[in-house]
């Protein structure tokens, strides 16, 4: 969200500070760059600033994921964690992956597994706790974390690349105008600025628009992964314990499956993903999710058990064949921001670790070079002689075959991974971005969701409460519409009002007026998730940061 010249004028200049390298978003890829610069600093005798500009309320309080987690990231970046305490405490002890029809499970034999799904050597891990061990190793080699600081705007230098970033102004009214706690945002120029703000980041979404960095690629596809955290009962926990699903409750057209990890202290993590690319407006992945706990194989976990988390988010799945260009004058994407995620693995962290160490000593090597503003090549060629992208060329037909639908993409993801080794001479190739598949309402059929039952069932406002959201309520809502009428023109008559369905945390309402029905905006309970700017059929809402601090605050997840 650029600041108005106006309000320039008024409260300007803004401040600015000076850095060698920038980093936004305090992530496992955010913060492993930093951390590399500041350990090639230390090793090379030469002095570096880092700076990393944390949206949420401290490091930690946005991320999320499933989370299993393969070392060999974290090995090579700090080979003494166990020594250093990093919370990897809960080994996988047994790969269990069903598919689900409505009342029975079929579980795969071991050796029909490929390779993809075996976690042997990996650990269930609480992602928002080892971000928060890794900012506080950060910390202690002299990177400047500043949380509850969004990057907000991109700064351009004369000759059109990144010169830095500027954080968001505070005490914005609703109406946009400057309150009596208004303070202007903050410039913190670099020599190279590193984006890291995970899936969809906003600003890394003009970045690829504004130098081109898709061109010749695969359009990106985006998963919606839905999370709660429980305690159970002890009897029933089996620490180390990693289930898959696929199949019931989802159609087998649509891609998409469940995870339930049974982490340390009696607690699990259960998760549903579903893609993005599904065509019935009528789909809510919220309450897909709540349905699939229903399930015999499932429910028995969560009887008499207390749930203690809720979340939700994007992930970036297009693979290989949708990674954009990753560096542009005075920049670079790193992470999920630029969709390293390996899908077929369910597993993130230790390619955004690995795409941090490889983006921080191209930046380090240019900085020592006396270079700046200019293209960081070294890194995309450290990418394509790395170990990340054999891992992610094997697997880079994954997504493109989940599309075909459940049994195409079970038969040849097996043909592919279990025959061949990720080793096939062709490429299957995506066409569409994922809101593109939307179809209108009157071609698909209603889905009737049950109603919760309160105890392993839940409605999406409850959700939202235990995910700690918070945003100022005088405050301009950062979920925008490029055209007002859009919503009651085409979205709600052609596709029943999408957004009220996909959102998995009520932002989206349509509620009577004098005029007709309209588009309620709860800009409040949104947990920055970015399904809506993903999956709105006509590309109307855009996803802008809120005010420092606000969304959800996550602990444990």
């Amino acid at each position: 969200m650029n600041t108005s010249p106006e309000l320039l004028e008024q409260f300007g200049p803004r401040e600015s500070m000076d850095y060698d390298v920038v980093i936004v978003g305090g992530g496992p890829a955010g913060l492993s760059a930093a951390i590399r610069l500041k350990q090639l600093s230390a090793e090379k005798g030469q002095e570096i600033s880092v700076c990393v500009l944390e949206k949420g309320s401290e490091v930690g309080a946005h991320i999320l994921s499933g989370a299993v987690m393969d070392p060999i990231g974290i090995n090579e970046l700090i080979p003494d964690w166990k020594k250093q305490g990093a919370p990897l405490n809960t080994p996988v002890t047994e790969d269990r992956f069903m598919f689900l029809t409505e009342s029975k499970s079929y579980t795969t034999p071991q050796w029909m597994l490929p390779e993809c799904f075996k976690n042997h050597g990996n650990y269930v891990v609480s992602l928002s706790n080892f971000t928060r061990w890794l900012g506080t190793q950060a910390e202690n080699l002299g990177v400047e974390i500043f949380p509850g600081f969004p990057a907000a705007e991109i700064l351009f230098g004369e000759s059109g690349e990144v010169i830095g970033v500027a954080t968001g102004n505070l005490g914005v009214g609703r109406d946009g105008q400057a309150t009596e706690n208004f303070q202007l945002g903050m410039e913190l120029r670099a020599k190279y600025t590193l984006f890291a703000e995970g899936a969809r980041g906003h600003l890394g979404k003009q970045l690829i628009e504004s130098y081109q960095l898709d061109d010749g690629k695969d359009p990106q596809s985006y998963g919606l992964g839905i999370k709660e955290l429980w305690e159970i009962d002890p009897a029933l926990h089996q620490e180390g314990l990693v289930i898959h699903t696929a199949g019931w409750p989802l159609s087998s057209d649509t891609y998409g499956g469940s995870f339930l990890y049974h982490l340390e202290n009696n607690q699990v993590a259960v998760g549903f993903v579903v893609g993005l690319s599904y065509s019935n407006p009528y789909l809510s992945p919220f309450e897909e999710f709540q349905r699939y706990k229903t399930h015999p194989s499932v429910r028995k976990f969560f009887e008499g058990g207390k749930r203690i988390g809720y979340g939700a988010r994007a992930i970036t799945a297009g693979g290989l064949n949708s990674l954009p260009k990753t560096v542009f004058p005075g920049g670079a994407l790193i992470g999920c921001e630029a969709g390293f995620l390996n899908a077929s693995r369910i597993k993130g962290s230790h390619a955004a670790i690995k795409t941090g160490m490889m983006a921080a000593e191209a930046a380090f090597e240019a900085i020592t070079q006396e270079r700046s503003g200019d293209e960081l090549s070294a890194y995309p060629e450290a990418f394509k002689k790395s170990w990340l992208y054999q891992e992610l060329n094997k697997a880079r037909n994954f997504k493109p075959w989940m599309g075909k639908g459940l049994y195409v993409g079970t038969l040849m993801v097996g043909i592919e991974q279990k025959l061949f080794g990720g080793n096939v001479p062709w490429t299957v190739h995506t066409k569409y971005a994922d809101h593109e598949y939307l179809k209108p309402a009157d071609q698909c059929q209603k889905i009737d969701y049950p109603k919760p039952d309160g105890k392993i069932t839940f409605d999406k406002l409850s959700s939202v409460f235990i995910s700690n959201t918070n945003h100022e309520e005088n405050q301009p809502a950062h979920l925008t519409l490029r055209n007002s009428m859009v919503p009651v023109i085409t979205n709600l008559p052609v596709f029943d009002g999408p957004e009220q369905h996909y959102c998995p945390a009520g932002v989206y309402e349509y509620v009577d007026s004098e005029q007709g029905k309209r588009l309620q905006i709860n800009a409040q309970n949104c947990v920055h998730c970015k399904t809506c700017d993903i999956k709105d059929p006509t590309q109307n809402i855009v996803w802008l940061n809120p005010e420092g601090s606000g969304g959800p605050n996550y602990s444990g997840m």
